[in-house]
């Protein structure tokens, strides 16, 4: 129709103008520039490629006509008020069968109507079928106002139209959103359920229903308590209302009961959705059966406890052997004592070791403590212990105890601990990648100094050196013994 259409292809399009018939407000404005102009004929036109149609109108039967015969197809190209005293005498529509013929126009006036982007629609017109003069300033500039009023009513429809759209648009999308995650939710393994932000449970996917026996309803908003153990109800809804409380996520392992009455060992989790602010949206959560590994971890946790006392057994049995058969014989009383307090040392770090039980690695200084607990008198801790905190596996620590177990012993025998005021520090640090243990006695006089290796040497050079891969050195101060052990440090032992 016009360069301006093939441009922007139909600007008419977003006002769904078809919508617009019988439209009160647009009715009320024909009527007024009809009679601000006096009139018997006012339109408003909306011309597309093809034709004009009239939206609202005022003394005209018809509701549309060809574009090929539109007046206001020129109204619209023009920047202000375009006027037709006679059209018989203008040679634009001399022949136009409008003028020929029904309704007979010989005035018209028309005031365009375009969009904020400038795009032409159409536009406000009166008609007369007789001639007559040029309109006032005064009608010609009601008449664009009036034009302008058109448009507001029109932006106003196109917004609310745009709006619709878009919340149609989300709604459907959240529509088919809803699809995914219910296919998805029915897919998993696990049973998955959803609630408000209040708590309350408003959905369960199909592996709910499937595992509970419960039928669509039963178990929303609190029901789904009632599926618990009795034993297990309570704590399960305080856990759950703590997490309502707090937004913190819900964990916590129960007794579920089964479709055909068993109860299964279930861990429930919950996580909540927030929107931008923060604010809880839902609550989205699952419920896994772990029935078997629970019943596995019973199975080794009473396995554990019955080994753990065999193995203390042991201990207690080899010290008591080798007390009794050093009895016997006087020349083995020193070596049997030895062995036995050696034993009873590696049977302390075993208990601390085991009651860390739950972990990868256990904190050198916990086990030192407990192993030293025997050498501290009324209180007072003789052998004091500093330095960085220390995780190392349980086969770091056995060797790590019977020598410190062997330097203790010693010290009492010849060394600091021979003395009230005696006292002994023992400093840990890291030094890259190695751990240095340092070991300083003070406040007493050296009794005994030898470089002779005896059975205690050995053993500690055989645990540091040989068995850690490090390196032990000793030297004899004024006031006591200084010994070093330094060996490879690995952050995690675990394996």
């Amino acid at each position: 129709m016009t360069d301006e259409r093939e441009r922007s292809g139909d600007p008419l399009k977003v006002y769904e103008i078809d919508g617009l018939s019988g439209d009160a407000e647009l009715q009320q404005l024909v009527r007024f520039a009809a009679d601000l102009c006096g009139c018997p004929i006012a339109l408003i036109s909306m011309v597309d490629e093809t034709r004009q149609r009239f939206v609202a109108k005022i003394g005209l039967e018809a509701t549309d006509t060809p574009g090929s015969m539109s007046f206001c197809a020129y109204a619209m190209r023009e920047d202000s008020v375009m006027e037709v005293p006679d059209a018989k005498e203008d040679s634009r529509f001399s022949d136009n069968s409008l003028v020929t013929g029904p309704p007979h126009i010989r005035f018209y006036a028309g005031a365009p109507l375009a969009s904020p982007m400038g795009d032409p629609l159409g536009s406000l017109c009166v008609i007369s079928p007789k001639a007559r003069p040029e309109l006032t300033d005064h009608q010609r500039s009601g008449l664009a106002v009036l034009a302008n009023a058109v448009m507001s009513r029109l932006e106003a429809r196109r917004v609310i139209l745009a709006k619709q759209a878009w919340e149609d648009a989300a709604e459907a999308d959240l529509a088919a959103s809803e699809k995914r995650f219910r296919v998805l939710a029915d897919a998993m393994p696990q049973m998955v359920w959803s609630t408000r932000p209040d708590g309350y449970h408003d959905y369960y996917n199909a592996r709910w229903y499937e595992f509970t026996g419960a039928t669509a309803g039963q178990t929303d908003g609190t029901g789904w308590n009632g599926q618990f153990h009795p034993d297990d109800q309570a704590r399960a809804w305080s856990l759950w209302r703590r997490s309502l409380q707090s937004g913190e996520p819900y964990e916590v392992e129960y007794r579920l009961r089964r479709f055909d009455g068993q109860y299964r060992w279930t861990l429930g989790r919950a996580l909540p959705i927030r929107d931008e602010q923060g604010r809880i949206t839902r609550w989205f959560g699952t419920c896994t059966e772990i029935h078997e590994q629970r019943l596995l971890s019973e199975d080794k946790d009473l396995l554990s406890r019955e080994l753990t006392h065999r193995i203390k057994n042991i201990f207690m049995v080899i010290g008591s052997l080798i007390r009794l058969t050093s009895r016997e014989d006087p020349a083995l009383k020193t070596l049997g004592l030895k062995l036995s307090d050696q034993i009873s040392a590696l049977g302390r770090a075993y208990d601390y070791v085991h009651t860390q039980e739950g972990t990868s690695a256990f904190t050198l200084q916990g086990m030192l403590r407990e192993l030293f607990r025997a050498y501290n008198m009324s209180g007072v801790e003789r052998l004091r212990i500093s330095g960085e905190e220390v995780f190392l596996s349980a086969q770091i620590m056995t060797p790590l105890a019977l020598t410190f177990h062997e330097l203790a012993t010693n010290a009492i025998k010849y060394g600091a601990l021979t003395s009230p005021a005696g006292m002994i520090d023992l400093t840990i640090s890291r030094h890259d990648d190695m751990l240095q243990l340092e070991w300083l006695e003070s406040g007493s006089i050296v009794q005994h100094v030898t470089e002779r290796k005896g059975f205690g040497s050995e053993l500690i050079t055989a645990s540091i050196e040989r068995q850690l891969g490090g390196r032990f050195t000793r030297e004899w101060l004024p006031t006591g013994l200084k010994a070093t052990a330094t060996i490879p440090f690995i952050d995690d032992y675990s394996n």
